[in-house]
């Protein structure tokens, strides 16, 4: 799936890029003394852990390196940019799309030549296109060869090596933690460059790979695009059967365009072509940011040119230019990686971690789902029989027993193999409630388990892992997650609901969750509340009361809708904790609707670094 966002605004103070005029920068005739020294990185070289980083693009410059009459400066303004904001926009590397030069001339790879050493230290691929050389890639010796082979790169930390004829070549970028492969094919790789490729490719086996060409597909004056005749041999020889591949990226054609198609193994490749040097100035150095988000599970593309937003006092039309946004120039691409790159690289996750890694001091209960804390533990999808015992592997006798709720089926509570990435149990409990009628399970502890009236009066803390289904399917509406039993008026608590129990946390009918407690010292009802929670996502939940205010996280961030009153203690009454469920009058309606993982609650407030989500609780 695609839609038009952009992760940030281009017009945003920057570092002033240097211009020269087009006479002084006319291909051919400046010396390298004539021109300013490159930019200092920004703060330093990019961060490879980041789950946010960028690879630039640069498409078809032989407009601006034609020694017939050109200028330049555009595409030093570019790399200078590149160079001096590597660490603020954390730009990993650059790729270049291929017809560098407009005749392939020893004078304009001179310039050319030059021209790419204001890139510095960054790390960047070229290719060869049409206009550089001529034939496939065994022509043999060029003035392009003799500039951007294998010597042009090999002192790059992120060189890989070429092909024997020397046109291709493959680089391995490090980005959001991980490695990446990027191919820089020749714009006519023969069968050898092919097997080349492939030999690259079965290398490195696990790592996600960008293709990038200069004759790959064009585009409809819409922006759709199709496979070119070389892209077409492209795909069908090497790309259609690599699932590596995600995203493939040429040149050469112009407007831009873009098009997913999928590959052999059922998985999306996101196909684009860049090219500007039909727009003003030769395309102005127009460089194109792939902006990944690991995080997020998107690629933000956005197209703008560096020269141009240098400029003081820029002409109506420059300002035309300056950034790109229509629909095939400032995108999303929306791709969950681990899910894409689940065949090829599967995600390292965190092992079980047995119940004596995470009982700090302090630990009241804890209940998982798995063979470690249930006394019998069924396939995954079995239902749970009623009367199936969680334990509390604290030892401190908080045993859970499961019971169906209004007569439900079976189906009403099984057992899953779903879990957190980082929770300490890789199992789960799905819970189906459901209302009109009402539906559900719940698990209680016994009549006598000590949590029942623990008070907290020192502070707790409460975790829980949870996952809501994906669709979302009814209403669901103040569905319980876990809480304690009894009427809040019965603890002598009447500003709030006098039917409501004495704490619980419950989600609304917009997915809010709601965490209301009625402390033992005051008549109030402090109550937190949470953003909307996603659908089809695990998230860590956890309350945190110190002695005098209450605090949720959602996956270790705090929220902001948090009570200020004053809230010390819970009012228990002695009535069972049960998970699943929220009472009200004393009575259970519906029940939860999803999925509910390890629990684990503790008589004292703890950081975020010690939440059961942290591996090192």
């Amino acid at each position: 799936m695609e839609n038009t966002f952009s992760r940030r605004s281009l017009f945003r103070a920057a570092a002033a890029v240097p211009i020269l005029s087009a006479a002084s920068a006319t291909v051919g005739t400046t010396s390298a003394s004539a021109l300013p020294t490159p930019a200092a990185p920004n703060g330093g070289p990019p961060d490879a852990t980041d789950p946010r980083f960028t690879i630039a693009v640069l498409p078809d410059t032989q407009y601006l390196l034609d020694e017939g009459g050109s200028d330049a400066e555009p595409v030093r303004a570019t790399l200078r940019y590149l160079v001096g904001e590597q660490a603020t926009d954390n730009v990993v590397f650059m790729t270049q799309l291929g017809d560098v030069t407009e005749h392939g001339t020893e004078t304009e790879m001179r310039t050319a030549s030059d021209v790419f050493d204001d890139a510095g230290g960054l790390p960047f691929s070229v290719l060869a296109g049409n206009h550089d050389v001529r034939g496939d890639d065994q022509r043999g010796d060029t003035p392009y060869l003799r500039t951007f082979g294998p010597q042009r790169f090999s002192g790059m930390e992120t060189y890989g090596g070429s092909s024997p004829d020397g046109y291709n070549s493959y680089h391995v970028v490090r980005g959001g933690g991980r490695e990446w492969l990027i191919l820089a094919l020749d714009w006519r790789a023969s069968d050898a460059g092919l097997a080349w490729a492939q030999g690259v490719l079965d290398r490195h086996a696990t790592l996600p790979a960008v293709l990038t060409t200069h004759d790959l597909v064009w585009a409809e004056d819409d922006g759709q695009a199709q496979l070119s005749d070389n892209g077409q041999r492209l795909w069908d020889r090497l790309i259609r059967g690599n699932d590596q591949i995600f995203l493939a990226l040429g040149g050469h054609y112009w407007p831009s365009g873009r098009t997913t198609m999928t590959n052999d193994d059922g998985n999306p490749v996101h196909l684009h072509i860049t090219n500007y040097q039909d727009r003003y100035y030769g395309g102005a150095g127009m460089v194109r940011y792939y902006g990944f988000d690991l995080a997020r599970g998107v690629i933000d593309v956005e197209t703008f040119s560096p020269w141009l937003l240098a400029k003081d006092d820029p002409t109506p039309l420059e300002s035309e230019h300056v950034e790109l946004s229509g629909d095939v120039d400032r995108f999303t691409v929306e791709i969950d990686f681990d899910e894409r790159f689940a065949a090829f690289a599967p995600p390292v996750l965190p092992a079980p971690r047995p119940p004596s890694a995470v009982m700090p001091q302090g630990t009241v209960a804890y209940w998982r789902f798995d063979e470690a804390g249930l006394a019998t533990a069924g396939a995954d999808g079995a239902p749970v029989a009623p009367g199936t015992v969680a334990r509390d592997l604290t030892g401190n006798g908080n045993d859970l027993t499961s019971e169906l709720l209004h007569g439900s089926g079976r189906h009403a509570l099984t057992w899953s193999a779903e879990h957190h990435d980082a929770q300490p149990a890789h199992a789960s409990l799905r819970f189906d409630g459901r209302k009109q009628p009402d539906q559900g399970a719940v698990l209680r502890t016994g009549p006598d388990a000590p949590i029942n009236s623990a008070t907290f009066e020192s502070g707790y803390t409460i975790e829980t892992f949870l996952k809501l289904p994906d669709p979302y399917l009814g209403d669901h509406a103040w569905m319980g997650v876990l809480s304690w039993e009894g009427r809040s008026g019965d603890a002598g608590k009447h500003s709030g609901d006098a039917d409501e129990p004495t704490c619980s946390l419950n989600l609304s009918g917009e997915r809010f969750l709601q965490f209301v407690v009625y402390p033992v010292p005051v008549d109030a009802d402090p109550t937190s509340w949470s953003h909307a929670l996603p659908v089809g996502r695990w998230m860590h939940v956890a309350i945190v009361n110190d002695g005098r205010h209450t605090v949720m996280y959602v996956d270790g961030s705090e929220i902001v809708r948090n009570a200020a009153e004053e809230s010390r203690g819970i009012s228990t009454l002695g009535k069972p904790f049960a998970v699943g469920g929220t009472q009200y009058a004393e009575q259970y309606e519906q029940g939860f609707y999803g999925w509910i993982g390890d629990i684990r609650i503790v008589s004292r407030a703890l950081r975020p670094d010690q939440f059961l989500m942290a591996t090192g609780s």
